[in-house]
């Protein structure tokens, strides 16, 4: 597997590469400038599971700002750079614990070295990023419109580029909205390189058409054992993103811990406000830190036999339900009070 032996990279207070966890990522959209509204954005991400945050850095007064920031979150925090290398040097100089550059728009060479010297000297990390929508004309006219090897090729040349300062604490990270050529490229990536990768579908979209194109992009990727750190590209608030990325994360096995929740579908048969439960348990179990499964049923004739898998599970008839523990019948309550029954039970869990 292409995960098990990436290079080992440190990003502050994390591990990233050669088999560590993989770290989910977010970036905020609060001003950078506005260090109260941002470390609060942080500290709400934070909460929600995220493990790296990015933040833009459009100005000098936001590079200043991001020693600030520091000071009020406890997650490694990753500059953001686009053309102006300056701010890339105040960004490190104000305690960023890496920074996300594109070489090819950030000027000359000269300017590149500067970058690569002043985070030597720091040893922080660089995030080299390659997106498909600005790629090259080199690798345009070369393949004719954007392919997975042109945008391939554009990392590797920037990646190239840092090592000849001498430097190789590199991630990698090439974006695509196209999920089939974001796959391929991923995939013809790590067979050219160990470093470690930073993986998402770029401008995935609303919640909705971005949670699915992130999920079939991302879970076939990380099944394959390709991917470092992952980020859910979502148009609305990063909270969403750090949810998809547990969720998808958890679904193929690679983390573990907090409620996983199944429910039936709904059928003829659903005497009770299934899908208002269902949504409701997944509200109220999101506090609990318990590496368990919980089965939501919506009748009485099959949701104690699919409930046997789950570690606690409700099966609701007409008026009233089931709650059904290891398999077995523990009670029988009114469908009001169901959902209360079952906080009990999580409550209580284990003592």
């Amino acid at each position: 597997m292409h995960r098990e032996s990436t290079k080992v990279i440190q990003i502050g207070n994390r591990k990233i590469g050669g088999g560590n966890p993989i770290l989910i990522q977010s970036m905020t959209n609060t001003k950078t400038e506005d260090v109260e509204a941002t470390a609060a954005q942080i500290q709400e991400l934070t909460k929600a599971g995220c493990e790296i945050i990015r933040c833009a850095v459009p100005t000098m007064e936001a590079a200043k700002a991001i020693k600030e920031i520091k000071k009020k979150i406890s997650i490694p925090l990753v500059a953001d750079i686009h053309f102006d290398y300056r701010l890339a040097i105040a960004a490190i100089e104000h305690g960023a614990d890496k920074i996300r550059i594109n070489p090819g728009n950030i000027g000359s060479k000269e300017n590149i070295r500067a970058v690569v010297e002043k985070a030597k000297e720091k040893n922080i990390p660089i995030r080299v990023g390659v997106n498909s929508g600005s790629l090259e004309k080199e690798y345009l006219e070369k393949y004719g419109k954007v392919t997975a090897k042109g945008i391939v090729e554009s990392a590797m040349a920037k990646v190239k580029m840092i090592e000849e300062f001498d430097y190789d604490n590199l991630v990698i990270s090439i974006k695509s909205s196209n999920v089939p050529m974001c796959v391929e490229a991923h995939q013809e990536l790590a067979k050219v390189t160990n470093y470690p990768l930073h993986i998402g579908i770029t401008e995935s979209g609303t919640l909705f058409s971005g949670n699915i194109k992130s999920s079939v992009g991302l879970g076939i990727l990380l099944y394959q054992g390709i991917g470092d750190t992952m980020r859910v590209s979502l148009t609305g608030n990063p909270v969403e993103e750090i949810k998809t990325a547990k969720m998808i994360l958890k679904s193929l096995g690679l983390r573990k811990g907090g409620i996983e929740i199944v429910s039936c579908p709904t059928c003829g048969r659903t005497q009770i406000d299934l899908i208002g439960l269902a949504n409701a348990v997944e509200a109220m179990t999101a506090d609990f830190d318990l590496d368990i499964k919980v089965a939501v049923m919506g009748c009485v004739v099959n949701g104690p036999g699919e409930a046997k898998e789950a570690d606690i599970g409700i099966a609701g008839g007409k008026g009233e339900g089931l709650i059904i523990k290891k398999g077995e019948i523990i009670r029988k309550v009114k469908e009001e009070e169901l959902l209360d029954a079952l906080r009990l039970e999580l409550e209580n869990w284990g003592k």
